[in-house]
């Protein structure tokens, strides 16, 4: 067997392989052999069949066969004879596949490239601080009985947080259009089911009473009939109730699982929560700063065969969360907003994997043992969900690979500069805004 490896640009490679004549007729004929045992044709017993007959019938099937064969196994052993590892599947060029000719064919695909970390003593990341205390709790506390508020018949004009039932109808100059009605459709004002003019609308509004008011659509509104037009909307109020806050009561902490200890052991639980869905926002912070600047200081031909893998994940994943199917190529997204996501995920993953192999790095079986537990905790039987998980070569897999990911970044957080940077739980989570 003969091989020819040519670099046909920065990462991809072009292996031509010879295969002599000799060794394509002694596979061809062994195999024509053994499927004339058991052959049956037309006028003879099976097995029966002159050797010539069943070449005449079968023989270009089984050339077919053992051609597909030796380009893959010569193939194999030409990537382990020059230590290759392909992205993606080879794209195989037939260069000469007659009978009687030695066995040619191009194998073109793209290696991983090389990776020398480099800058890391020049990384510097900010680690936000913040604190959960009592404020902060409380302010986590009111917000949970703004999600459960109480109705009651009103007392006073509808105001925000207010449930009201109405109907109404709109019109655009006068005339009424498609969606544009309903009779007993029940709202929460403030809640943003309708349109911000239309709750507006409503605000002061007693049980019985009619009114009427403009309703601005926006420019880019879904229904292009109505998008930055201005309707007339009439609408009258069937029933309103007014909301308050729950009281901090025995039945206000079982709502959220707290069966005994009161509202200071609700305190409690949310506090904790309140300090683990921090940790998570800085650790997730830090993180996506280290990397970027890791691959900023590291920049590395991506391989298109990877890439483009990884565009399709993003597509697929985006199909999902649209509830269309992810098979369905016809829906798919363009490619273009997803390709710098798709780039970040190929180089991050191989800088990372380079340093996996450089540090010997090793899965941390406590830590492992801490992502099932995690991965566990919200199924309705969790232990029959370790079991499940810990039996899946799969999701053991990803979850290995999640923990090696973390034991990276930790050695990553080590080599280079963290920076410590206050703030507050608010701005960091986003909280009340």
């Amino acid at each position: 067997m003969r091989v020819t490896l040519q670099s046909t640009g920065a990462l991809e490679r072009r292996l031509e392989v010879s295969v002599p004549s000799g060794d394509v007729e002694s596979a061809f004929s062994t195999r024509l052999k053994a499927f004339s045992r058991t052959a049956r044709l037309k006028g003879f017993r099976p097995g029966k069949a002159p050797l010539k007959v069943v070449e005449r019938q079968f023989g270009a099937q089984i050339r077919e066969e053992v051609v597909s064969e030796i380009v893959r196994s010569s193939l194999g052993n030409a990537l382990d004879e020059h230590k290759l590892a392909p992205v993606g599947g080879p794209r195989i060029e037939p260069l000469a596949l007659a009978a009687g000719q030695d066995l040619s064919y191009a194998a073109v695909f793209e290696v991983y490239p090389e990776i020398q970390l480099k800058g890391l003593d020049g990384i510097e990341v900010a680690r936000p601080t913040a604190e959960v205390g009592p404020a902060e709790v409380d302010t986590m506390i009111e917000t949970l009985r703004k999600q459960r508020p109480v109705y009651s018949a009103a007392t006073r004009p509808a105001a925000d947080g207010d449930r009201l039932s109405i109907d109404f109808e709109g019109r655009v100059d006068g005339v009424p259009f498609d969606g544009g009605k309903g009779e007993g459709v029940t709202l929460v004002i403030g809640a943003g089911r309708m349109l911000k003019d239309f709750e507006a609308g409503l605000i002061g509004a007693s049980q019985g009473e009619t009114r009427v008011f403009p309703v601005a659509f926006p420019a880019d509104y879904g229904n292009a009939g109505l998008a930055g037009k201005t309707a007339e909307f009439t609408a009258m109020i069937k029933n309103h109730e007014q909301s308050e806050l729950p009281p901090l009561d025995d039945a206000f902490c079982a709502a959220f699982g707290v069966s005994e200890g009161g509202i200071e052991q609700l305190r409690k639980e949310v506090e904790e929560n309140m300090r683990r869905e921090l940790g998570d926002n800085v650790k997730n912070r830090v993180k996506t700063q280290l990397l970027d600047k890791l691959w900023a200081a590291n920049p590395i031909d991506l391989p298109r065969a990877a890439v483009d893998e990884q565009v399709r994940a993003l597509q697929v994943d985006w199909l999902r969360r649209m509830g269309a199917r992810p098979e369905d190529l016809k829906q798919s997204p363009p490619r273009e907003p997803f390709e710098q996501g798709a780039r970040r995920r190929v180089a991050v993953g191989l800088l990372i994997g380079e340093i996996i192999r450089r540090e010997a790095i090793r899965v941390d079986e406590a830590a492992l043992e801490a992502r099932i537990e995690s991965a566990a905790i919200g199924y309705a039987d969790p232990d029959e969900a370790m079991r499940q998980i810990r039996s899946s070569d799969q999701f053991r897999q990803q979850l290995e690979g999640a923990v090696l990911e973390d034991q990276a970044i930790d050695w990553l957080l080590g080599k280079v500069k963290v920076v410590d940077e206050a703030s507050s739980f608010k701005d960091l989570m986003n909280f009340g805004a």
